[in-house]
């Protein structure tokens, strides 16, 4: 996960801009959804169809001589 950390500028100017309680708030809650997305990742399985989907119908008209 390391991939997904702040940068120690990032989490200051968080904390300037918006306050240390709702900074930290904020950081706190974007670790949880990145080790979340980290999660549902390594759950990810790749999806074969089995029966290969017929192609799009052509709506061809002749037209009357």
């Amino acid at each position: 996960m390391k991939q997904l950390e702040l940068s120690f500028r990032s989490r200051k100017a968080l904390t300037v801009h918006v306050g240390e309680a709702a900074a930290t708030e904020i950081i706190e809650f974007l670790v949880r959804l990145a080790e979340r997305v980290e999660q549902l990742d390594r759950g990810k399985v790749d999806i074969m169809e089995i029966v290969p989907t017929a192609p799009a119908r052509r709506n061809t008209l002749r037209k009357a001589a």
